[in-house]
């Protein structure tokens, strides 16, 4: 009974918390942390930013948009990474929190 009660409190073994964190620093752009934690719309939005920014390129707004998908992807990992486990997961994998 008592270890039923403490496995309750804390979040399962899939809490993605690391490997969504890394992959908003590294890949953010890309919107691969997005994916990872099942949020396949918000992560085409950030990968669809990106891509529209090569060709963008050619009239100098494209070098502007290219670091939004970036920057967000930074930011999303670093606030992964340093939330406690179970927050992270209440918040992200139970509540399904998109953005920031």
């Amino acid at each position: 009974m008592e270890n039923q009660q403490t496995n309750q409190n804390t979040p399962p073994v899939e809490n993605k918390k690391m490997l969504a964190g890394l992959l908003g620093i590294f890949l953010g752009g890309f919107g691969a942390h997005k994916f990872v934690l099942g949020y396949t719309q918000e992560g085409l939005i950030l990968l669809g930013i990106l891509l529209l920014s090569f060709p963008l390129m050619c009239i100098i707004i494209g070098a502007f948009t290219m670091y939004i998908p970036i920057i967000i992807g930074l930011i999303e990992g670093i606030i992964y990474i340093t939330k406690t486990d179970e927050e992270f997961y209440n918040t992200y994998q139970v509540g399904k929190k998109p953005w920031f």
